[in-house]
């Protein structure tokens, strides 16, 4: 696990940042209707600029149905009504980096809405046509074409094709069009030029408005197998592949067959990516949300000519363990040296349950969440945090008749909503300060949030909110221009121990408490009692030199 890079100013700048995802409907309000927008982001960059974030990066903010709040995109270079303008982004972009943030805005490439103009026009066009070869029409199997081409299965649950239909209802032919979300997000077809075209233009246009890179959703399944077969699953499973729900760490995950995800073909698509970005100053950057199956294979797409960065869900997918931290450490650094790229690491995001909440929830999970971040903020590379995570916010049991996440409607498992919850600004009720509004958001937030404010934390030295600007502080000082090199070192099963040049972290997973090593106590996750190091928390060490 050694790297003959530096981190320092020398290097890009995304390569040791720490970047902030915003969920844009949930962070905050500017006109009062109950949706966060980019005014209202606008209005906050303070905060992130005084948090000790490096960048943000921004959720959908296209025109789209908002089927999928913003990940169906009808028109990929204006902004939807629902968020503000193209004069806002501007505004947005320029303040941002007024205040030395950069801005990194999603690029949804998988699909588009169903209401997007090629969309329309392939529904119009009919079989055979060139507007249809945009997308993954067949026709259907059986005898009259009535089941699904293949057994694929959708993430949101069910199936993976829906059938065309005329404007009367009635079966337009046997032809389905594939969708590995839900069906108002047909999958385009990568392998037709025109589609690389399109997405290039997208690039150029907010690269010259200024934007500092790309989060590339479903960055793994824009490719598919070019025969469309049926998937290969153990009798009794579900074909399709449900990996955004998390499932088993990358550490034991059982390797499925995928024909659906993660294609050779698919990095010629980022090599061309690549060139684009290269032309444009400022090390502009991309990063691909890839759910891989192995380290090995997400090292793929972060090769010289490709893309910048890779999600790495090692860690959040693995469960609370100082052993299991420490293979993911391990495994990460070794297969990423092998193309001298560095690690991105994350915890949480809009897809998946707050680490406070999978770490048990309550006192023990937020004790447990501080500690994880602190252990992550010292690793090499950049670190991704989702907004709300310095609140110590966990996830909100959303009422069934306020949810509305595509996948709860096609499966009735709560999934998504409750990491999505809007943020808490000020004052001791809903909406907190979330907008000029006087009414709950779009998504109802808690009653009990009153201590979880900002305006609340920024007033108590012990909160997660000053550990978060604390933290952030320190990798600023003692983290970012140390060698890459990681040194993990055997404490024990319940402690995960490494060094990185002079400094030391710990953290304890077990049950007990353990003692500290030597050093100099430079931040830590919770209250220490003496250089004992207690259950779920975390400490930085650094020689002491009195």
């Amino acid at each position: 696990m050694t790297s003959q890079r530096q981190a320092g100013s020398a290097a890009p700048w995304w390569r040791h940042a720490v970047v902030y995802q915003v969920y844009v409907r949930s962070f905050a309000d500017g006109d009062g209707d109950g949706v966060g927008d980019l005014p209202g982001i606008t209005g906050r960059l303070g905060y992130l600029r005084d948090l000790g974030v490096d960048a943000v990066w921004l959720t959908p903010f296209y025109t789209s149905p908002q089927r999928d709040h913003g990940y169906d995109v009808a028109d990929y270079r204006d902004v939807d009504p629902l968020f503000g303008t193209l004069a806002d982004a501007d505004e947005l972009v320029r303040e941002a980096h007024a205040l030395g943030l950069r801005v990194v805005v999603d690029v949804v490439p998988n699909h588009t809405s169903s209401e997007h103009a090629w969309f329309r026009a392939a529904l119009a066009a009919g079989p055979g046509s060139p507007e249809r070869a945009r997308y993954l029409f067949r026709d259907g199997r059986g005898p009259d074409g009535a089941e699904p081409p293949n057994n694929w299965g959708s993430v949101f649950g069910g199936p993976a094709w829906t059938r065309v239909v005329d404007g009367d209802g009635a079966q337009a032919g046997d032809q389905w069009y594939l969708h590995l979300f839900d069906s108002s997000q047909p999958d385009l077809d990568w392998r037709n030029p025109e589609v690389g075209d399109l997405f290039e233009g997208v690039l150029r246009f907010w690269l010259d408005r200024g934007v500092d890179g790309f989060r590339i959703d479903v960055a793994h399944g824009l490719v598919k197998e070019a025969t469309l077969r049926d998937q290969v699953v153990d009798k009794g499973a579900d074909p399709g592949g449900a990996e955004l729900e998390g499932g088993h760490s990358m550490v034991e995950r059982v390797l499925q067959d995928e024909p659906m995800w993660d294609q050779p073909e698919v990095h010629d698509v980022y090599r061309r990516w690549h060139r684009v970005l290269s032309e444009y100053d400022g090390d502009r950057m991309a990063v691909a949300e890839a759910w891989t199956q192995t380290p090995e294979s997400m090292a793929r797409f972060v090769r010289a000519d490709e893309l910048s960065q890779a999600f790495n869900f090692s860690w959040l997918l693995a469960p609370w363990s100082a052993t299991a931290f420490a293979e993911v450490i391990r495994r990460t650094l070794d297969e990423l040296a092998e193309v001298d790229a560095a690690p991105t690491w994350v915890l949480s995001n809009h897809d998946v349950a707050r680490h406070a909440t999978r770490y048990g929830g309550g006192r023990i999970g937020l004790s447990r969440a501080r500690a994880a971040t602190l252990t992550m903020l010292a690793l090499p590379g950049s670190a991704y945090l989702y907004q709300g995570e310095e609140l110590g916010l966990e996830n909100v049991d959303v009422p069934p008749k306020a949810r509305q996440d595509p996948a709860w409607h096609r499966t009735g498992r709560d999934w998504r909503d409750g990491c999505r919850v809007p943020l808490p600004w000020s004052g001791a009720a809903p909406p907190y300060g979330f907008g000029p509004g006087t009414g709950q958001p779009w998504l109802p937030q808690p009653t009990d949030w009153a201590d979880r404010t900002v305006a609340a934390q920024e007033a108590d030295p012990a909160s997660t909110l000053s550990f978060y600007r604390q933290a952030l502080a320190a990798r600023r000082k003692h983290a970012v221009d140390l060698p890459e090199d990681v040194d993990l070192l055997d404490a024990g099963p319940d402690v995960l121990t490494y060094r990185r040049s002079a400094l030391t972290v710990v953290l304890n997973t077990g049950d007990g408490a353990v003692e500290l090593p030597a050093g100099e106590i430079v931040v830590a996750s919770g209250e220490l009692d003496g250089r004992q190091l207690p259950p779920d928390t975390a400490v930085w060490l650094l020689p002491d030199l009195r």
